[in-house]
């Protein structure tokens, strides 16, 4: 890790010597500053892509020839120095020291433009785009590893350049050749914010009632009226210019989401010569939030002056399609963010735990010996395994929903199909599982320090913050769980489920031939019975035209099969984990933290089974107006 700067603030751990330290507002306790402390680990991210995956096995295909192992590795170790330079030692102080509305502008930290400039510079937004269009046609498992870095040093400033990324993916994907060329090298290279633009006032979860509008013109533009909110980065003094993909109806079009279009709406326009002018966007409010801080949330108006511009994508009425691009996208990067901040609040609960000395082992009461780390409770391994068995899990899943994403890119025909569908009926699960269980992760990090994790004098406390947007955004739990039992598990006939099923039975089938892996693989055998006929009760009840009481808990059907899949990734690490355990302690550590999870979450799909097999439909009988 890097020298801190001298100016850095200072939190507070306990002291392994047990010293008093001046200044200290804990009393008896040592500095600790949060920026120098471990976010990530790379032994385990390298097992994951490496031992689990087997990514480097892409660079056999003609797409991503030209990388290679040692290419993977140096990508890896260049995105943890700019994590540990540039983002962790600020990340504190976008906490502390959140954008603000001056004069009709945001005003963000200082260190975001430099860190722009850095990214675009480095390769960064554009590395998963082609060679042709500027980028490094990095594979999306890579990419993905480095996201996780990023958002684990500092998730506020990491969301910066990649949501260029996305929204310059849309105009890539789908705008003309001319708007390629007059967005992305500027994008790309970090001098313009990139945005999707699609909630409103009036219209969150429910796009069919946007009411942003769309006026042709003989000129080739639209003229947009209408107004945003909850933009991220929607406006900000850290770059030149912010570029909307927009979400608009243009005049006489079909109603609900068929009449939805995706416009470039940039907040200032190319002038002939070249000079950007005002497009008539203007922010008109910014939202403060309860964590993600530094990362301003805009609310943003356009056309007051009946002068903004918008720039067709695509055809016409096809929006939502071409948008659902970038917003599954940014459903698995959710659960990628999500996965990133647990990590950096395991990581600081787990080297707290280990110097902060507190009673004795529970069969001394001899009050003259000194006390141990309570990291040698029980309890506060159990706390400290969960967190693992969360952060690990998820960042498992989610490289392999990259890796199928790369899968999908390489192969034809039925192959291709197959991870597409596979990639389909995950992205719910990638996106909620990950979130819903950093929210608890995070909440046991603050409990491992105690009443020290409740005070700003320690990192726990933001990373709980900053957790709890990942459940609401890009479609609340809610929303994916009406996805998944509405939807993902139907399509195609059912094709996508199977193959989710056929994919955790290959890994049940070989862990039951190795005698350390053959009681957790018929657990697992009998938790996916399970879900199968929990998924046929309830498909029943549709076919009886019960379709509020069918759809009642479909966010509980979402957390069993969440927990199923991340009981496959433990169960598929474990076969990579077998023959090397006697090598040395960070396996064992992995083959605890994968007994943990059959012991204590898997068993919790027990209880939602119970539940979702229930007749009793009390949430669809509780009448409103019984509400006090």
């Amino acid at each position: 890790m890097h020298q801190i700067p001298d100016n850095s603030e200072i939190f507070y751990r306990p002291s392994p010597e047990g010293k008093k330290l001046k200044n200290s507002p804990s009393g008896g306790w040592g500095a600790f500053n949060c920026m120098t402390e471990q976010y990530i680990s790379l032994r385990n991210l390298r097992f994951m892509l490496y031992e689990v995956l087997g990514a480097e096995k892409l660079t056999q295909y003609p797409l991503y020839q030209e990388h290679s192992p040692e290419n993977f590795e140096m990508i890896l170790e260049s995105a943890l120095e700019l994590g540990d330079r540039m983002m962790r030692p600020y990340n504190l102080e976008m906490d502390r020291n959140e954008p603000q509305l001056v004069e009709g502008k945001i005003r963000v930290h200082p260190k975001v433009r430099d860190f722009m400039r850095t990214a675009g510079e480095g390769g960064w937004v554009a590395a998963p785009f082609p060679y042709e269009a500027g980028g490094m046609q990095l594979p999306v498992t890579i990419n993905s590893a480095c996201g996780f870095i990023f958002n684990a040093a500092n998730y506020s400033m990491s969301v910066f350049p990649f949501l260029a990324t996305g929204s310059a993916g849309l105009i890539h994907s789908f705008a003309s050749q001319e708007y390629q060329d007059r967005y992305l090298p500027k994008m790309f290279s970090g001098e313009w914010q990139g945005t999707m633009a699609l909630t409103e006032p009036d219209a969150g979860s429910s796009l069919s009632d946007i009411t942003t509008s769309a006026e042709p013109t003989e000129y080739g533009y639209y003229k947009i009226k209408g107004q945003k909110i909850y933009i991220s980065c929607g406006d900000h003094d850290a770059c030149e210019n912010v570029v909307h993909l927009m979400l608009a109806k243009i005049k006489g079009a079909p109603l609900g989401v068929k009449g939805i279009s995706l416009f470039i709406v940039p907040q200032k326009r190319l002038k002939n010569d070249g000079s950007l002018e005002s497009n008539d966007v203007q922010t008109a409010g910014l939202f403060h939030k309860c964590g993600y801080k530094g990362a301003p949330i805009a609310h943003l108006s356009m056309g007051n002056n009946d002068d903004c511009r918008g720039w067709l994508v695509g055809e016409p009425h096809k929006g939502l399609a071409y948008m659902f691009q970038m917003m599954n996208e940014a459903r698995i990067g959710v659960g990628m963010n999500a996965t990133g901040i647990a990590s950096a609040a395991y990581y600081a609960s787990l080297k707290y735990a280990r110097e902060r000395p507190q009673g004795r082992k529970i069969e001394n009461k001899d009050v003259t010996q000194a006390q141990v780390p309570i990291i040698q409770h029980a309890d506060v391994k159990r706390m400290l395994l969960f967190q693992r068995a969360v952060v690990e899990g998820s960042l498992s899943l989610l490289l392999q929903c990259a890796y199928y994403t790369d899968l999908e890119r390489v192969t034809e025909g039925e192959a291709k199909e197959k991870y597409a569908l596979l990639l389909d009926f995950l992205t719910p699960i990638a996106k909620s599982y990950p979130s819903e269980m950093g929210v608890h992760s995070t909440s046991a990090a603050v409990q491992i320090l105690g009443g020290a994790g409740y005070c700003k004098d320690f990192p726990v406390e933001q990373f709980f913050r900053e957790s709890r947007i990942h459940p609401i955004h890009e479609g609340t739990t809610g929303i994916h769980g009406l996805d998944l039992l509405g939807r993902k598990i139907t399509m195609k006939n059912g094709k996508a489920f199977q193959l989710f099923l056929a994919e955790v039975n290959e890994v049940i089938d070989k862990s039951l031939n190795i005698n350390e892996l053959a009681d957790f693989a018929l657990e697992l055998q009998w938790a996916v019975a399970k879900l199968q006929k929990v998924a046929q009760h309830l498909f029943g009840i549709a076919q009886q035209g019960e379709t509020e009481k069918f759809m009642a808990d479909a966010t509980l059907f979402l957390e069993m099969t969440g927990i199923i899949a991340i009981a496959w990734q433990w169960l598929k690490q474990g076969l990579a984990i077998q023959p090397k355990i006697a090598e040395d302690s960070f396996y064992q550590g992995k083959m605890m933290t994968l007994r943990y999870f059959f012991q204590y979450e898997l068993p919790k799909i027990e209880g939602l089974a119970k539940r979702l097999l229930s007749n009793d439909f009390t949430t669809v009988e509780m009448q409103s107006e019984w509400f006090e």
